[in-house]
């Protein structure tokens, strides 16, 4: 029979092996819904890759931004920089039959919010992402932290109905803890909350929702 301590220690490790799949992996989804979305046509692409930029001699992460919604589901992942600012895009990805890619990022470090809702009730998983270099070895590795998790959201609003476009990007779904209390996700991440939540909303959705576009320079001889 586990002493006290040790039924701790097993709860407090699967704890954290926890934190760090939803941190590295993003959500954790049955396959019965991956089948749903794939069904209905949305693809969320969560994963985080190391590039080298030759010319400038550093590594950076790349993403995606992507996603989309139907009327009864939708899932979407966007990236912020690590004080929870949208980045520029390094370039926009049409597409003719929507929900699915739409912009690639790149940046240093990452934080990615990756949201899925059904119906009314909504999951969110947010996790920041770092190279570290390692002594042994000339490529860095990814480092993932979670910052967020938030299990059986609601909102109440049915936000794809054309009467309600108008609340799209100003309103989120509320989580709670086990015990009934409110769960509030960092403060900085309030807005790309928001746009995210309107973007699960977004019907054949075939634009941006957090990512931005770079800068325009402007340059030549006067």
């Amino acid at each position: 029979m586990k002493s006290s301590s040790q039924v701790k220690v097993f709860a407090a490790t699967n704890a954290d092996s926890e934190a760090t799949r939803f941190a590295r992996y993003g959500l954790a989804i049955p396959r019965q819904i991956l089948k749903a979305l794939e069904k209905r046509g949305i693809y969320c692409q969560s994963s985080v890759s190391t590039e080298h930029q030759h010319l400038a001699k550093r590594y950076v992460l790349r993403a995606t931004e992507s996603g989309g919604a139907v009327a009864d589901m939708g899932r979407y992942c966007a990236y912020l920089d690590g004080n929870g600012t949208p980045l520029p895009w390094l370039q926009p990805i049409d597409s003719l039959s929507g929900n699915g890619r739409h912009a690639i990022v790149i940046a240093p470090e990452l934080v990615r919010i990756e949201m899925l809702r059904i119906g009314h009730t909504y999951e969110v998983a947010i996790s920041k992402h770092s190279l570290v270099n390692n002594g042994s070895r000339i490529r860095p590795v990814i480092t993932s932290i979670l910052l967020f998790r938030g299990n059986q959201g609601t909102l109440a609003v049915d936000l794809w109905a054309p009467e309600n476009k108008r609340l799209l990007g100003s309103i989120a779904p509320v989580f709670y803890t086990q015990a009934g209390e409110i769960r509030r996700h960092p403060e900085r991440f309030d807005e790309a909350i928001r746009k995210i939540t309107g973007a699960l909303a977004c019907l054949g959705c075939k634009h941006t929702h957090v990512a931005v576009p770079p800068p325009i320079t402007t340059g030549g001889a006067s």
